[in-house]
């Protein structure tokens, strides 16, 4: 495949990361992503800019939390002033490749709300929270639906990547929205799981719905017009990796979940709590830590390996009920997605745990093969995002809730109890 192959360019990347660039263009420090923790105690300053979690969540859907872009220019206000005095324009990662391919500065919808700069509702930067925030609103890029064309190929781009100029380059999506569209969940009643070094349970809306405590997260969608529902593990296959590289390094990950169905539902008693760097949903607490309870001399690697896979499950369960709380109807199947879904016997735990039938699609990449949809329609083959996927997403199901549902039910019980429980202890061990 050559250049002129290439119809069109569908964008998708990190979200929530900070790339700050002067007047020419130029980056002016490394990008702060996702994943820093380091904007604790900016996150509170927000809130009180705001007057309070209650209108911060009112005009953005979400509270304040360390991923997310807005604490993080706040940290650079107030830690870095001279580079704070130099800031010209504020992308986010993907954003900085569209630059380098276009020349322009745009970001889509979702990645903006994602910022939790957006009003909500409107789906464009808020006054309200720049002004509060002391953020000049020149520095922020357009903003444009996911399927909308923002720029195209420029000369310089062809020499760097083999591309034609002129191709043009779509919004696109972060890659949470963009995964919602490469799985098919762009309308209401579809709900998507992304089981990747996160756990991403994300459900389309047709209007903004938001937790009234910011515990799930409220973005715009990659898709015109519609919004999205959205509960953050931070550690879910990621979880698994750990615990392999920990316990048994070398050790082929379908061997290692293999072994754990020798194992009975429940652990045998033994419960994990995936918290290895902090949590967003259901508990948004920079602080929270890992844990296995409930070990004795019975349990062994076998044990471990299922606990590791039901506390993820667990995880994801709390942030779906919060989703169905604040106004989602509850989903009959769930289009998995990442490398987690590889394992049958992790599909059958989501399914009993979850309630709901989990479905497999045709792609393993679903947040690149989103933003190859998105660019289809901004290539004008379909007529929208919504006819795309239906002609190029396939689900199959692949596991559907069983006779061991009620058992991981109280053993889920079990679980939301032990948080609140280690909370403090958690804040004492920093």
């Amino acid at each position: 495949m050559s250049g002129d192959d290439i119809a069109a360019i569908g964008l998708t990347g990190q979200m929530h990361g900070a790339v700050v660039l002067d007047r020419a263009g130029e980056v002016l420090r490394p990008a702060i992503l996702w994943n820093d923790q380091r904007t604790g105690p900016e996150c509170d300053v927000i809130r009180e800019a705001l007057g309070g979690v209650e209108r911060l969540v009112a005009i953005t859907g979400n509270d304040a939390l360390t991923g997310f872009t807005a604490p993080k220019l706040v940290w650079i206000r107030d830690h870095e002033p001279d580079i704070w005095a130099r800031i010209a324009h504020v992308l986010l990662p993907k954003d900085y490749v569209r630059l380098r391919l276009t020349g322009d500065f745009a970001i889509d919808k979702a990645d903006g709300a994602g910022t939790i700069l957006f009003d909500l509702a409107a789906r464009n930067w808020s006054a309200e929270i720049l002004g509060a925030l002391e953020i000049d609103p020149a520095w922020l890029p357009p903003t444009f639906e996911g399927p909308a064309v923002t720029g195209s190929i420029t000369k310089d781009a062809v020499e760097a990547t083999g591309l034609r100029a002129g191709t043009p380059v779509v919004a696109g999506g972060g890659d949470q929205a963009a995964n919602g569209v490469g799985v098919g969940a762009v309308a209401p009643g579809v709900v998507a799981l992304s089981l990747g070094t996160s756990g991403v349970i994300f459900a389309a809306t047709d209007r903004p719905l938001f937790e009234p405590r910011g515990r799930v997260h409220a973005f715009c969608h990659a898709v015109p017009d519609r919004w999205h529902m959205m509960s953050v593990m931070l550690s879910a296959a990621g979880s698994l990796r750990w615990f392999r590289d920990a316990v048994a390094p070398g050790m082929a990950f379908g061997e290692l979940v293999a072994s754990a169905a020798e194992v009975p539902v429940g652990s045998e008693g033994l419960i994990f709590l995936p918290y290895l760097t902090g949590e967003r949903s259901p508990h948004p607490d920079p602080l929270a830590r890992a844990a296995f309870v409930g070990l004795t001399v019975a349990h062994d690697r076998r044990h471990m390996t299922r606990a590791v896979l039901e506390g993820v499950s667990f995880g994801l369960r709390d942030g779906l009920d919060l989703m169905t709380q604040a106004g989602m109807p509850a989903p009959s199947q769930i289009r998995a997605s990442g490398g987690g879904t590889a394992s049958p016997l992790w599909r059958q735990i989501l399914a009993d745990v979850l309630g709901a039938e989990i479905a497999t699609v045709n792609t393993t990449e679903g947040a690149a093969y989103g933003a190859g949809i998105l660019a289809t329609v901004g290539a004008g083959w379909f007529h929208g995002v919504d006819a795309a996927c239906e002609a190029l997403v396939l689900a199959t199901p692949a596991a559907t809730p069983g006779p061991d549902a009620p058992r991981y039910a109280e053993a889920h019980a079990i679980y939301r109890e032990l948080y609140p429980a280690l909370a403090p202890s958690f804040r004492r061990m920093q």
